[in-house]
């Protein structure tokens, strides 16, 4: 048995009992954001209560066989202590492994922001592919979407493109899309047939509930005014379009694909807990103002997440070294490779860092 699994048990018991002792508590029912970090953590930690449970009960069998045999060799118990320390050392494994918790933001909705960036009218029309791909991904996946907002740029393209994504585990899928993502083809327009480098930048945030972010109306500065289409031409007649500054931190944030004001101002405001959150996750990681240019980068082509080359009809993750077929998977719509491979390369670190922190 290596050193520091009974550390790890004594841990979870201890977390056990003061999950226990807040779920006792009359006063946790009057406090709803408390009230669900509380029975989300017993939830996710219920298997390796169960598990450290199981070790506990083996050590202590293991201890009452190690005190039978300083009284008296028996060969029955020996083969009872043995198979008692089997036991605990096949569960040490599985408890290192369950205490690692999930992302507790991995069951949210979540929003996804595309924007083009560098490679001009070719950044664009890569900024609409990838906003097919996640369509058809999220279809893949048994998920809703809803598209937020669009800015429509020449030939075809977006500027930049806001959609929400919906359905259980919507964000733990999606997450690791945040980047820049770089295509490499020769542009329909390109007589000479050199091969173009564009990028589009992906950001991806978990959609915010209300009881996770809290909003002083006073520090919201909303804005009204008259929709345009390209050119600035105007394409209502009424103040529908709606801009939402936070004061605090200056995020801004606009809508006018709805006619209507009220859904300007409702898609608005998602987005906009959507981002405050965000900010509060980057604070709690002590990256605040760094974390969004940390994710999104300055659209650089050499800064990258992925690279999708049409000439080699490849897409390579280059986080995890991953090279999937481009239009036989990725543009259809499947990630699901790519997704699996950077999701275990995330359990793989957070497994390292909890057994750095454990030593």
């Amino acid at each position: 048995m290596s050193t520091g699994i009974s550390g790890l048990v004594e841990q979870v018991e201890r977390t056990r009992d003061e999950l226990q002792a807040s779920l006792s508590d009359p006063a946790l029912a009057s406090d709803r954001a408390r009230f669900t970090e509380v029975n989300r953590r017993w939830s996710s930690l219920a298997p390796v209560i169960a598990l450290a449970e199981r070790w506990r009960d083996a050590s202590a069998r293991a201890e009452e066989a190690a005190e039978l045999l300083a009284l008296e060799d028996d060969e029955d118990v020996r083969t009872f202590q043995r198979e008692a320390e089997a036991e605990m050392e096949a569960l040490e494994p599985e408890i290192r492994e369950a205490m690692v918790e999930p992302d507790p933001n991995d069951d949210k909705d979540v929003i996804v922001e595309i924007r083009a960036a560098a490679g001009g009218e070719e950044a664009a029309l890569f900024a609409r592919q990838l906003l097919e791909i996640y369509l058809k991904y999220a279809e893949r996946r048994g998920f809703k979407t809803e598209q937020l907002s669009l800015s429509s740029a020449d030939a075809g393209g977006v500027k930049d493109v806001t959609i929400a994504i919906k359905g259980t585990g919507a964000y733990s899928v999606f997450k690791h899309e945040a980047g820049v993502h770089r295509v490499q083809r020769v542009p329909e327009t390109e007589s000479q047939g050199r091969i173009h480098t564009s990028t589009a930048t992906v950001a991806v945030l978990p959609e915010a509930e209300d009881v996770d972010v809290q909003m002083n109306q006073n520090d919201l500065k909303i804005d009204v005014y008259r929709s345009s289409g390209p050119g600035g031409q105007s394409v209502n007649t009424t103040d529908s379009a709606v801009r939402i500054t936070h004061l605090p931190t200056g995020i801004v944030v606009s809508m006018q694909d709805e006619k209507s004001q009220l859904q300007n101002r409702e898609r608005g405001m998602r987005v906009l807990r959507a981002r405050l959150f965000e900010r509060a996750m980057a604070e709690q990681a002590a990256q605040i103002s760094s974390a969004r240019r940390e994710q999104l980068g300055s659209g650089d082509r050499a800064e990258k997440v992925r690279t999708y080359n049409y000439p080699q009809n490849r897409v390579t993750d280059h986080r995890v070294g991953l090279t999937v077929q481009l239009r036989e998977a990725v543009l259809q719509g499947d990630l699901s490779d790519v997704t699996a491979a950077l999701a275990a390369e995330e359990r793989r670190r957070l497994l390292e860092a909890h057994a750095t922190g454990a030593r």
